[in-house]
């Protein structure tokens, strides 16, 4: 009798661990399909939050299937513990895998309120913005420049919330008095500046940024990234360029950046330049002379004088012969790219065109003719 009960013991033993194991696997297979969400949501993860709360609202919001499920896949990949506070955009489909992989992970939020400091040649701007999770876009709640208006209290109020991400996008063509000035005014930053970044060593770029960080330290990840850009732009330069090393390359970039807002014109800007430079011409570009003026504090906001075109400022390429000692701006990747393979042609002068480009010329008379056309445009836009 006590074998035939051993024997039925084993045996149910058995087809418990068959059903365990077919359990265990039809709730990996859960875990692992793809999910029931059909557009894509923002995940708000709190801190202090856990994986049950966080279980619960992807129930809510009809991401998952079995918040069960989710929990225990989460422990058996041993990443309850992992949880980061933050918004995440998950996406339609998303399975309890992938979801528990978004808010384990790590790093910055990707979806919810962004607040964006923009640091323009003219001004600081700062806009607040939310990501649409139907159509992966932000869309914007409130833009402002804050020497001009009044803080909106949406800026007050998403700032203040844990999960907002920040960024500083720093513009083309601006001037390293105009990063300091901008940072220091933005209060999510902490920190003194001691001195003052050489004209040219910051990187036109966007730069993820959280509350507390410090200036100095934003300052130096941007130097980090031009001198890279720097480095690689001089590495894979033309062979005849009229500049013998990596920083006269970053002061004709900045001249370029300067010289034009058209992206498709960079090539050619650059190429009138290298000519001058090859052929003993001064450069005679009205950008470096403004820079002798205001020594990049500041926009000028008003037509050059003759007094300052014949001054001489170690910046004024129509008195001195070459580059100038130091850029005039920080220059983007697109114009260190310019500077260093320029296009090839025969131009050595330019004149505004009227459509916000340039008229290219080869030599003097065509470019009087365009220079007559220009100031005809000048003359109806003043009437």
């Amino acid at each position: 009798m006590w074998r035939h009960i051993a024997s039925n013991a084993v045996t149910m033993l058995i087809v418990l661990l068959f059903l365990m194991g077919g359990v265990i696997l039809w709730g990996k297979g859960q875990y692992e399909a793809a999910g029931p969400l059909d557009q894509a949501i923002c995940l708000q993860v709190e801190r202090g939050s856990n994986m049950r709360r966080v279980s619960r609202s992807l129930e809510d919001q009809g991401a998952v299937s079995s918040p069960t499920i989710f929990r225990m896949g989460a422990d058996y990949a041993d990443k309850t513990s992992q949880l980061k506070a933050g918004s995440y955009l998950v996406a339609p489909g998303a399975s309890m895998a992938e979801i528990v992989d978004i808010v384990t992970r790590g790093g910055a939020s990707t979806c919810g309120t962004e607040v964006v400091y923009r640091i323009g040649v003219n001004r600081l701007g700062i806009q607040v913005r939310e990501l649409d999770p139907e159509t992966n876009r932000f869309e914007e709640r409130a833009a402002f420049t804050p020497a001009e208006e009044e803080t909106p209290e949406i800026y007050a109020e998403k700032k203040a919330q844990p999960d907002t991400r920040f960024r500083v996008a720093l513009a083309e063509g601006v001037t390293s008095w105009q990063v300091v000035e901008s940072l220091k005014s933005m209060d999510v930053l902490e920190g003194a500046v001691a001195d003052l970044p050489p004209e040219g060593s910051l990187a036109p770029d966007s730069y993820e940024v959280r509350p507390g960080d410090d200036r100095t330290q934003i300052i130096e990840r941007m130097q980090a990234a031009q001198e890279l850009r720097v480095a690689q732009a001089w590495q894979n330069r033309a062979e005849d360029l009229p500049v013998e090393t990596p920083e006269e390359l970053l002061v004709l970039a900045s001249i370029i950046e300067k010289e034009t807002g058209v992206a498709e014109e960079r090539g050619q800007v650059a190429s009138v330049f290298v000519n001058r430079l090859n052929r003993g011409m001064r450069l005679q570009t009205d950008p470096t002379v403004i820079y002798g003026v205001t020594k990049g504090q500041g926009v000028l906001g008003r037509g050059l004088r003759q007094s300052e075109l014949r001054a001489a400022t170690p910046w004024n390429t129509y008195v001195i012969e070459g580059l100038p000692p130091t850029p005039i701006a920080n220059p983007g990747a697109a114009s260190l790219q310019a500077a260093a393979r320029p296009l090839t042609t025969d131009y050595v002068f330019f004149v505004a065109d009227g459509t916000g480009g340039h008229a290219f010329a080869e030599t003097l008379d065509e470019h009087n003719r365009n220079v007559a056309k220009w100031r005809e445009i000048e003359a109806e836009r003043a009437n």
